[in-house]
């Protein structure tokens, strides 16, 4: 890809605690107006990559461009980013539209000015009417909602977002993970999204980064993550796989790929009914598998725990996996 049409480029960068190196080497390229997500378990170096493009922590060695420019080593607020937080951080003591003007106030914006722009904002992520409420009086979507708008007002040319919605139900989570592509579509700005929720960066992202121990396992689009996992650890992690050891290099087996039939060796273990499917855990020889079953398909099969089932599938849905 042509680093100058290349909205943020990370190069080799890395960030060491004492002897611990936490993020390795990490190269990305983001085109802009792009959703992008850093995917993975808790300590996997996520947030300190985040926290390093940012500027909220210092970078141990490489570069940080954002449209072209190097940025390595200037402080937050010069760097036309801007940082949504876990906690949200609104300040209590402030109503809404002070809370989300802050920033300008700071930067000695007038009042009639800065309100008009927060104003707008607030609009945009539907609380204008609540532009006089404290955050106490807020539900915890709507205090997101500030915290979002605040994270905007000074027009940054990149979001940078810490597991923004892990403080939610999972019901308002879902609502407001549709309204975040929404509002990033709409602005045409890029947001870069630390999740460890795999559901959550496949909804959301053009680009997820899957890490694991201080460096990318794997990049792409949801798609090709889910259907073309590099190795055992990014289709474990994504999710919907079967990984299978043994033989010489592991494989992969999408749950919904493999096929139930009455007896055999094999043993149905766990059924959970999901709505539109049903997760099925079976013991075989081949290790442990789950098989994805639509609602349908269930009912026709009337599996039940303890039943002998055979488990088979397409030798051409088999995915070879890198050791």
């Amino acid at each position: 890809m042509n680093q100058l049409k290349n909205h943020l480029d990370l190069i080799d960068l890395e960030k060491r605690y004492g002897e611990t190196l936490a993020v390795r080497g990490i190269n990305l390229s983001l085109p802009e107006n792009t959703y992008c997500c850093l995917l993975g378990p808790s300590g996997c170096g996520k947030t300190s990559l985040l926290r390093m493009i940012a500027g909220h922590e210092d970078i141990t060695s490489g570069t940080v461009l954002l449209d072209n420019q190097d940025i390595s080593n200037e402080p937050p607020a010069a760097r036309s980013t801007s940082m949504m937080f876990q906690s949200y951080a609104l300040f209590p003591h402030l109503k809404v539209i002070d809370n989300v003007a802050f920033a300008l106030k700071i930067m000695g914006v007038s009042k009639t000015e800065r309100h008009a722009r927060a104003m707008e904002l607030l609009e945009s992520v539907q609380l204008h009417t609540m532009s006089q409420r404290y955050p106490s009086q807020l539900s915890g979507g709507q205090q997101q909602r500030v915290a979002l708008a605040r994270a905007l007002i000074t027009k940054p040319k990149l979001l940078l977002l810490d597991e923004p919605l892990s403080a939610l139900d999972p019901f308002l989570r879902i609502e407001m993970r549709s309204e975040l592509k929404l509002l990033q579509r709409q602005l045409g700005i890029t947001f870069v999204h630390v999740t460890h929720s795999q559901e959550e960066a496949m909804a959301l992202a053009d680009v997820i980064l899957v890490m694991n121990d201080g460096k990318v396992e794997q990049q792409g689009s949801p798609i090709e993550l889910f259907t073309k996992p590099r190795n055992a650890f990014v289709a474990r992690f994504i999710g919907g796989h079967n990984v299978i050891e043994g033989e010489g290099l592991p494989i992969s087996i999408r749950e919904d790929r493999i096929k139930l039939t009455p007896g055999g060796s094999d043993k149905v273990t766990g059924v959970e009914f999901l709505g539109s499917v049903v997760r099925l855990k079976v013991h075989s020889d081949r290790g442990p598998l789950t098989v994805v079953q639509s609602d349908m398909e269930f009912t026709e099969a009337k599996l039940d725990l303890g039943d002998q089932v055979k488990a088979s599938w397409s030798q051409k849905d088999q995915l070879q996996l890198e050791a």
